[in-house]
C-alpha cells in the first residue's frame, strides 16, 4: 500500500477501528440475545401460538407473551441511523476536511491528480461503508430469524426489520457517504457539511418511509372472498387498513355499509344492499424483497449520483 492509497488509509483508520467496533459490540449483544430468544422458544411457551397478528396469551390471565426483542429493535435503531452516521462522520470529513485545512493544494502538487486523490479515499470509504453496512444487516437477519413474523417477535414491515436489514440497508448507507461526501466538497467546512449531512439523510430517511406506509413503489395485493365467507386470514400480511364491499358492476364500498362482521346479520345486509364479495388490501410478507430491491435500486441510484456530481465539481471546486 502506497501512494494516494496509503494517505487514506492513514486518514481513515481511526474510523474503520470504530466501526469494526461497533460491530463487535452489536455481535456480542445478538449473540447474547439470540441464545436467550432461542432458548425462551424451546422452552414451550410460545408452543400454542399463532403466526399471525393476533397476540399469544398467558392461560392463567390472559396477557399477551412477548420475546424479548427490544435489544433487537435496539440493532434495527442503529441500522436505520447508519446512514446518517456514516454520512456525518466518514463523508463529511473526507473531502471536507483537507478543504478546511487546505492540506488538498500539497497533496495535490506531489503529481496526483484530482481523480486519484478523490478515488483512492472514496473507494477505501465504500469499502468500509459496504462492510460495515453488509454486516449488521446480516447480523440483524440472523438474530431476527427465530421470531420473524411471529406474534410474539418481531414482523417484517415494522421500520426496524424492513428499513434496518436487507441490501437496502448497504445502498442507504452509500447514500449518506455521498452525500456527506458532495457536502464537504461544497460546504468547505466539516461542521456545516455534518448539518447538511444529517437534514439531507433525514428528509430521504422519512420519504422513503412514507413511500412504505403509502405503498407507492410497493402496491398492496387485493384479496377477495365470495359472498360472506369468511376472509382470507392477515396473517404476516401488512395491511393497508383499505377493506370493505363488493357490488356485482365492482364498485368498492366502505366496510360500514355492513358493519357485522359475519353471520345472518351480514348475509342480510349483503343481499339488501346487493355486495357479492368483501375484500381488503395488504403485502403479503413476499413484498420484503420488493420493498428492498426497490429502496435499493432508488437509495443505489441516488449515490450513483451524488458521487458523478461530485467528480464533475471537482475541477471546479478543488
Amino acid at each position: 500500500m502506497k501512494g494516494t492509497l496509503w494517505l487514506a488509509w492513514r486518514q481513515q483508520r481511526a474510523l474503520i477501528v470504530c466501526g469494526a467496533a461497533v460491530l463487535l459490540a452489536a455481535a456480542a449483544l445478538a449473540a447474547y440475545s439470540r441464545a436467550g430468544m432461542v432458548d425462551d422458544l424451546r422452552s414451550g411457551l410460545f408452543d400454542g401460538c399463532d403466526p399471525g397478528p393476533l397476540y399469544c396469551t398467558r392461560a392463567p390471565d390472559g396477557l399477551p407473551r412477548f420475546l424479548d426483542v427490544e435489544p433487537l429493535r435496539l440493532l434495527g435503531a442503529l441500522n436505520i441511523a447508519l446512514p446518517a452516521l456514516v454520512g456525518m462522520f466518514w463523508g463529511a470529513p473526507l473531502l471536507g476536511r483537507d478543504r478546511e485545512l487546505g492540506t488538498h493544494r500539497m497533496v495535490l502538487t506531489q503529481g496526483v491528480g484530482r481523480a486519484q486523490w478523490f478515488a483512492s479515499r472514496f473507494a477505501l470509504a465504500a469499502l468500509g461503508t459496504v462492510m460495515l453496512s453488509g454486516a449488521l444487516a446480516l447480523l440483524f437477519r440472523w438474530w431476527w430469524e427465530p421470531a420473524a413474523n411471529r406474534s410474539y417477535g418481531l414482523f417484517w414491515y415494522e421500520a426496524t426489520a424492513l428499513t434496518g436489514s436487507g441490501p437496502s440497508l448497504v445502498a442507504a448507507a452509500l447514500f449518506g457517504l455521498a452525500v456527506g461526501t458532495l457536502a464537504g466538497l461544497l460546504t468547505r467546512r466539516v461542521l456545516a457539511a455534518m448539518a447538511w449531512t444529517l437534514l439531507v439523510t433525514g428528509v430521504v430517511a422519512v420519504a422513503v418511509q412514507w413511500t412504505h406506509r403509502a405503498r407507492l413503489l410497493v402496491p398492496p395485493h387485493r384479496y377477495v372472498s365470495d359472498g360472506w365467507q369468511p376472509k382470507e386470514p392477515m396473517g404476516d400480511k401488512w395491511s393497508t387498513g383499505h377493506y370493505g364491499l363488493i357490488t356485482g358492476s365492482g364498485r368498492r364500498d366502505s366496510a360500514l355499509e355492513c358493519a357485522s362482521p359475519s353471520g345472518r346479520e351480514l348475509r342480510e345486509c349483503m343481499t339488501r344492499h346487493g355486495y357479492v364479495s368483501r375484500y381488503y388490501e395488504a403485502n403479503p410478507a413476499g413484498d420484503y424483497w420488493s420493498f428492498q430491491w426497490t429502496d435499493t435500486a432508488l437509495l443505489g441510484g441516488l449515490a450513483l449520483v451524488l458521487v458523478l456530481v461530485t467528480v464533475l465539481l471537482l475541477r471546479r471546486r478543488v
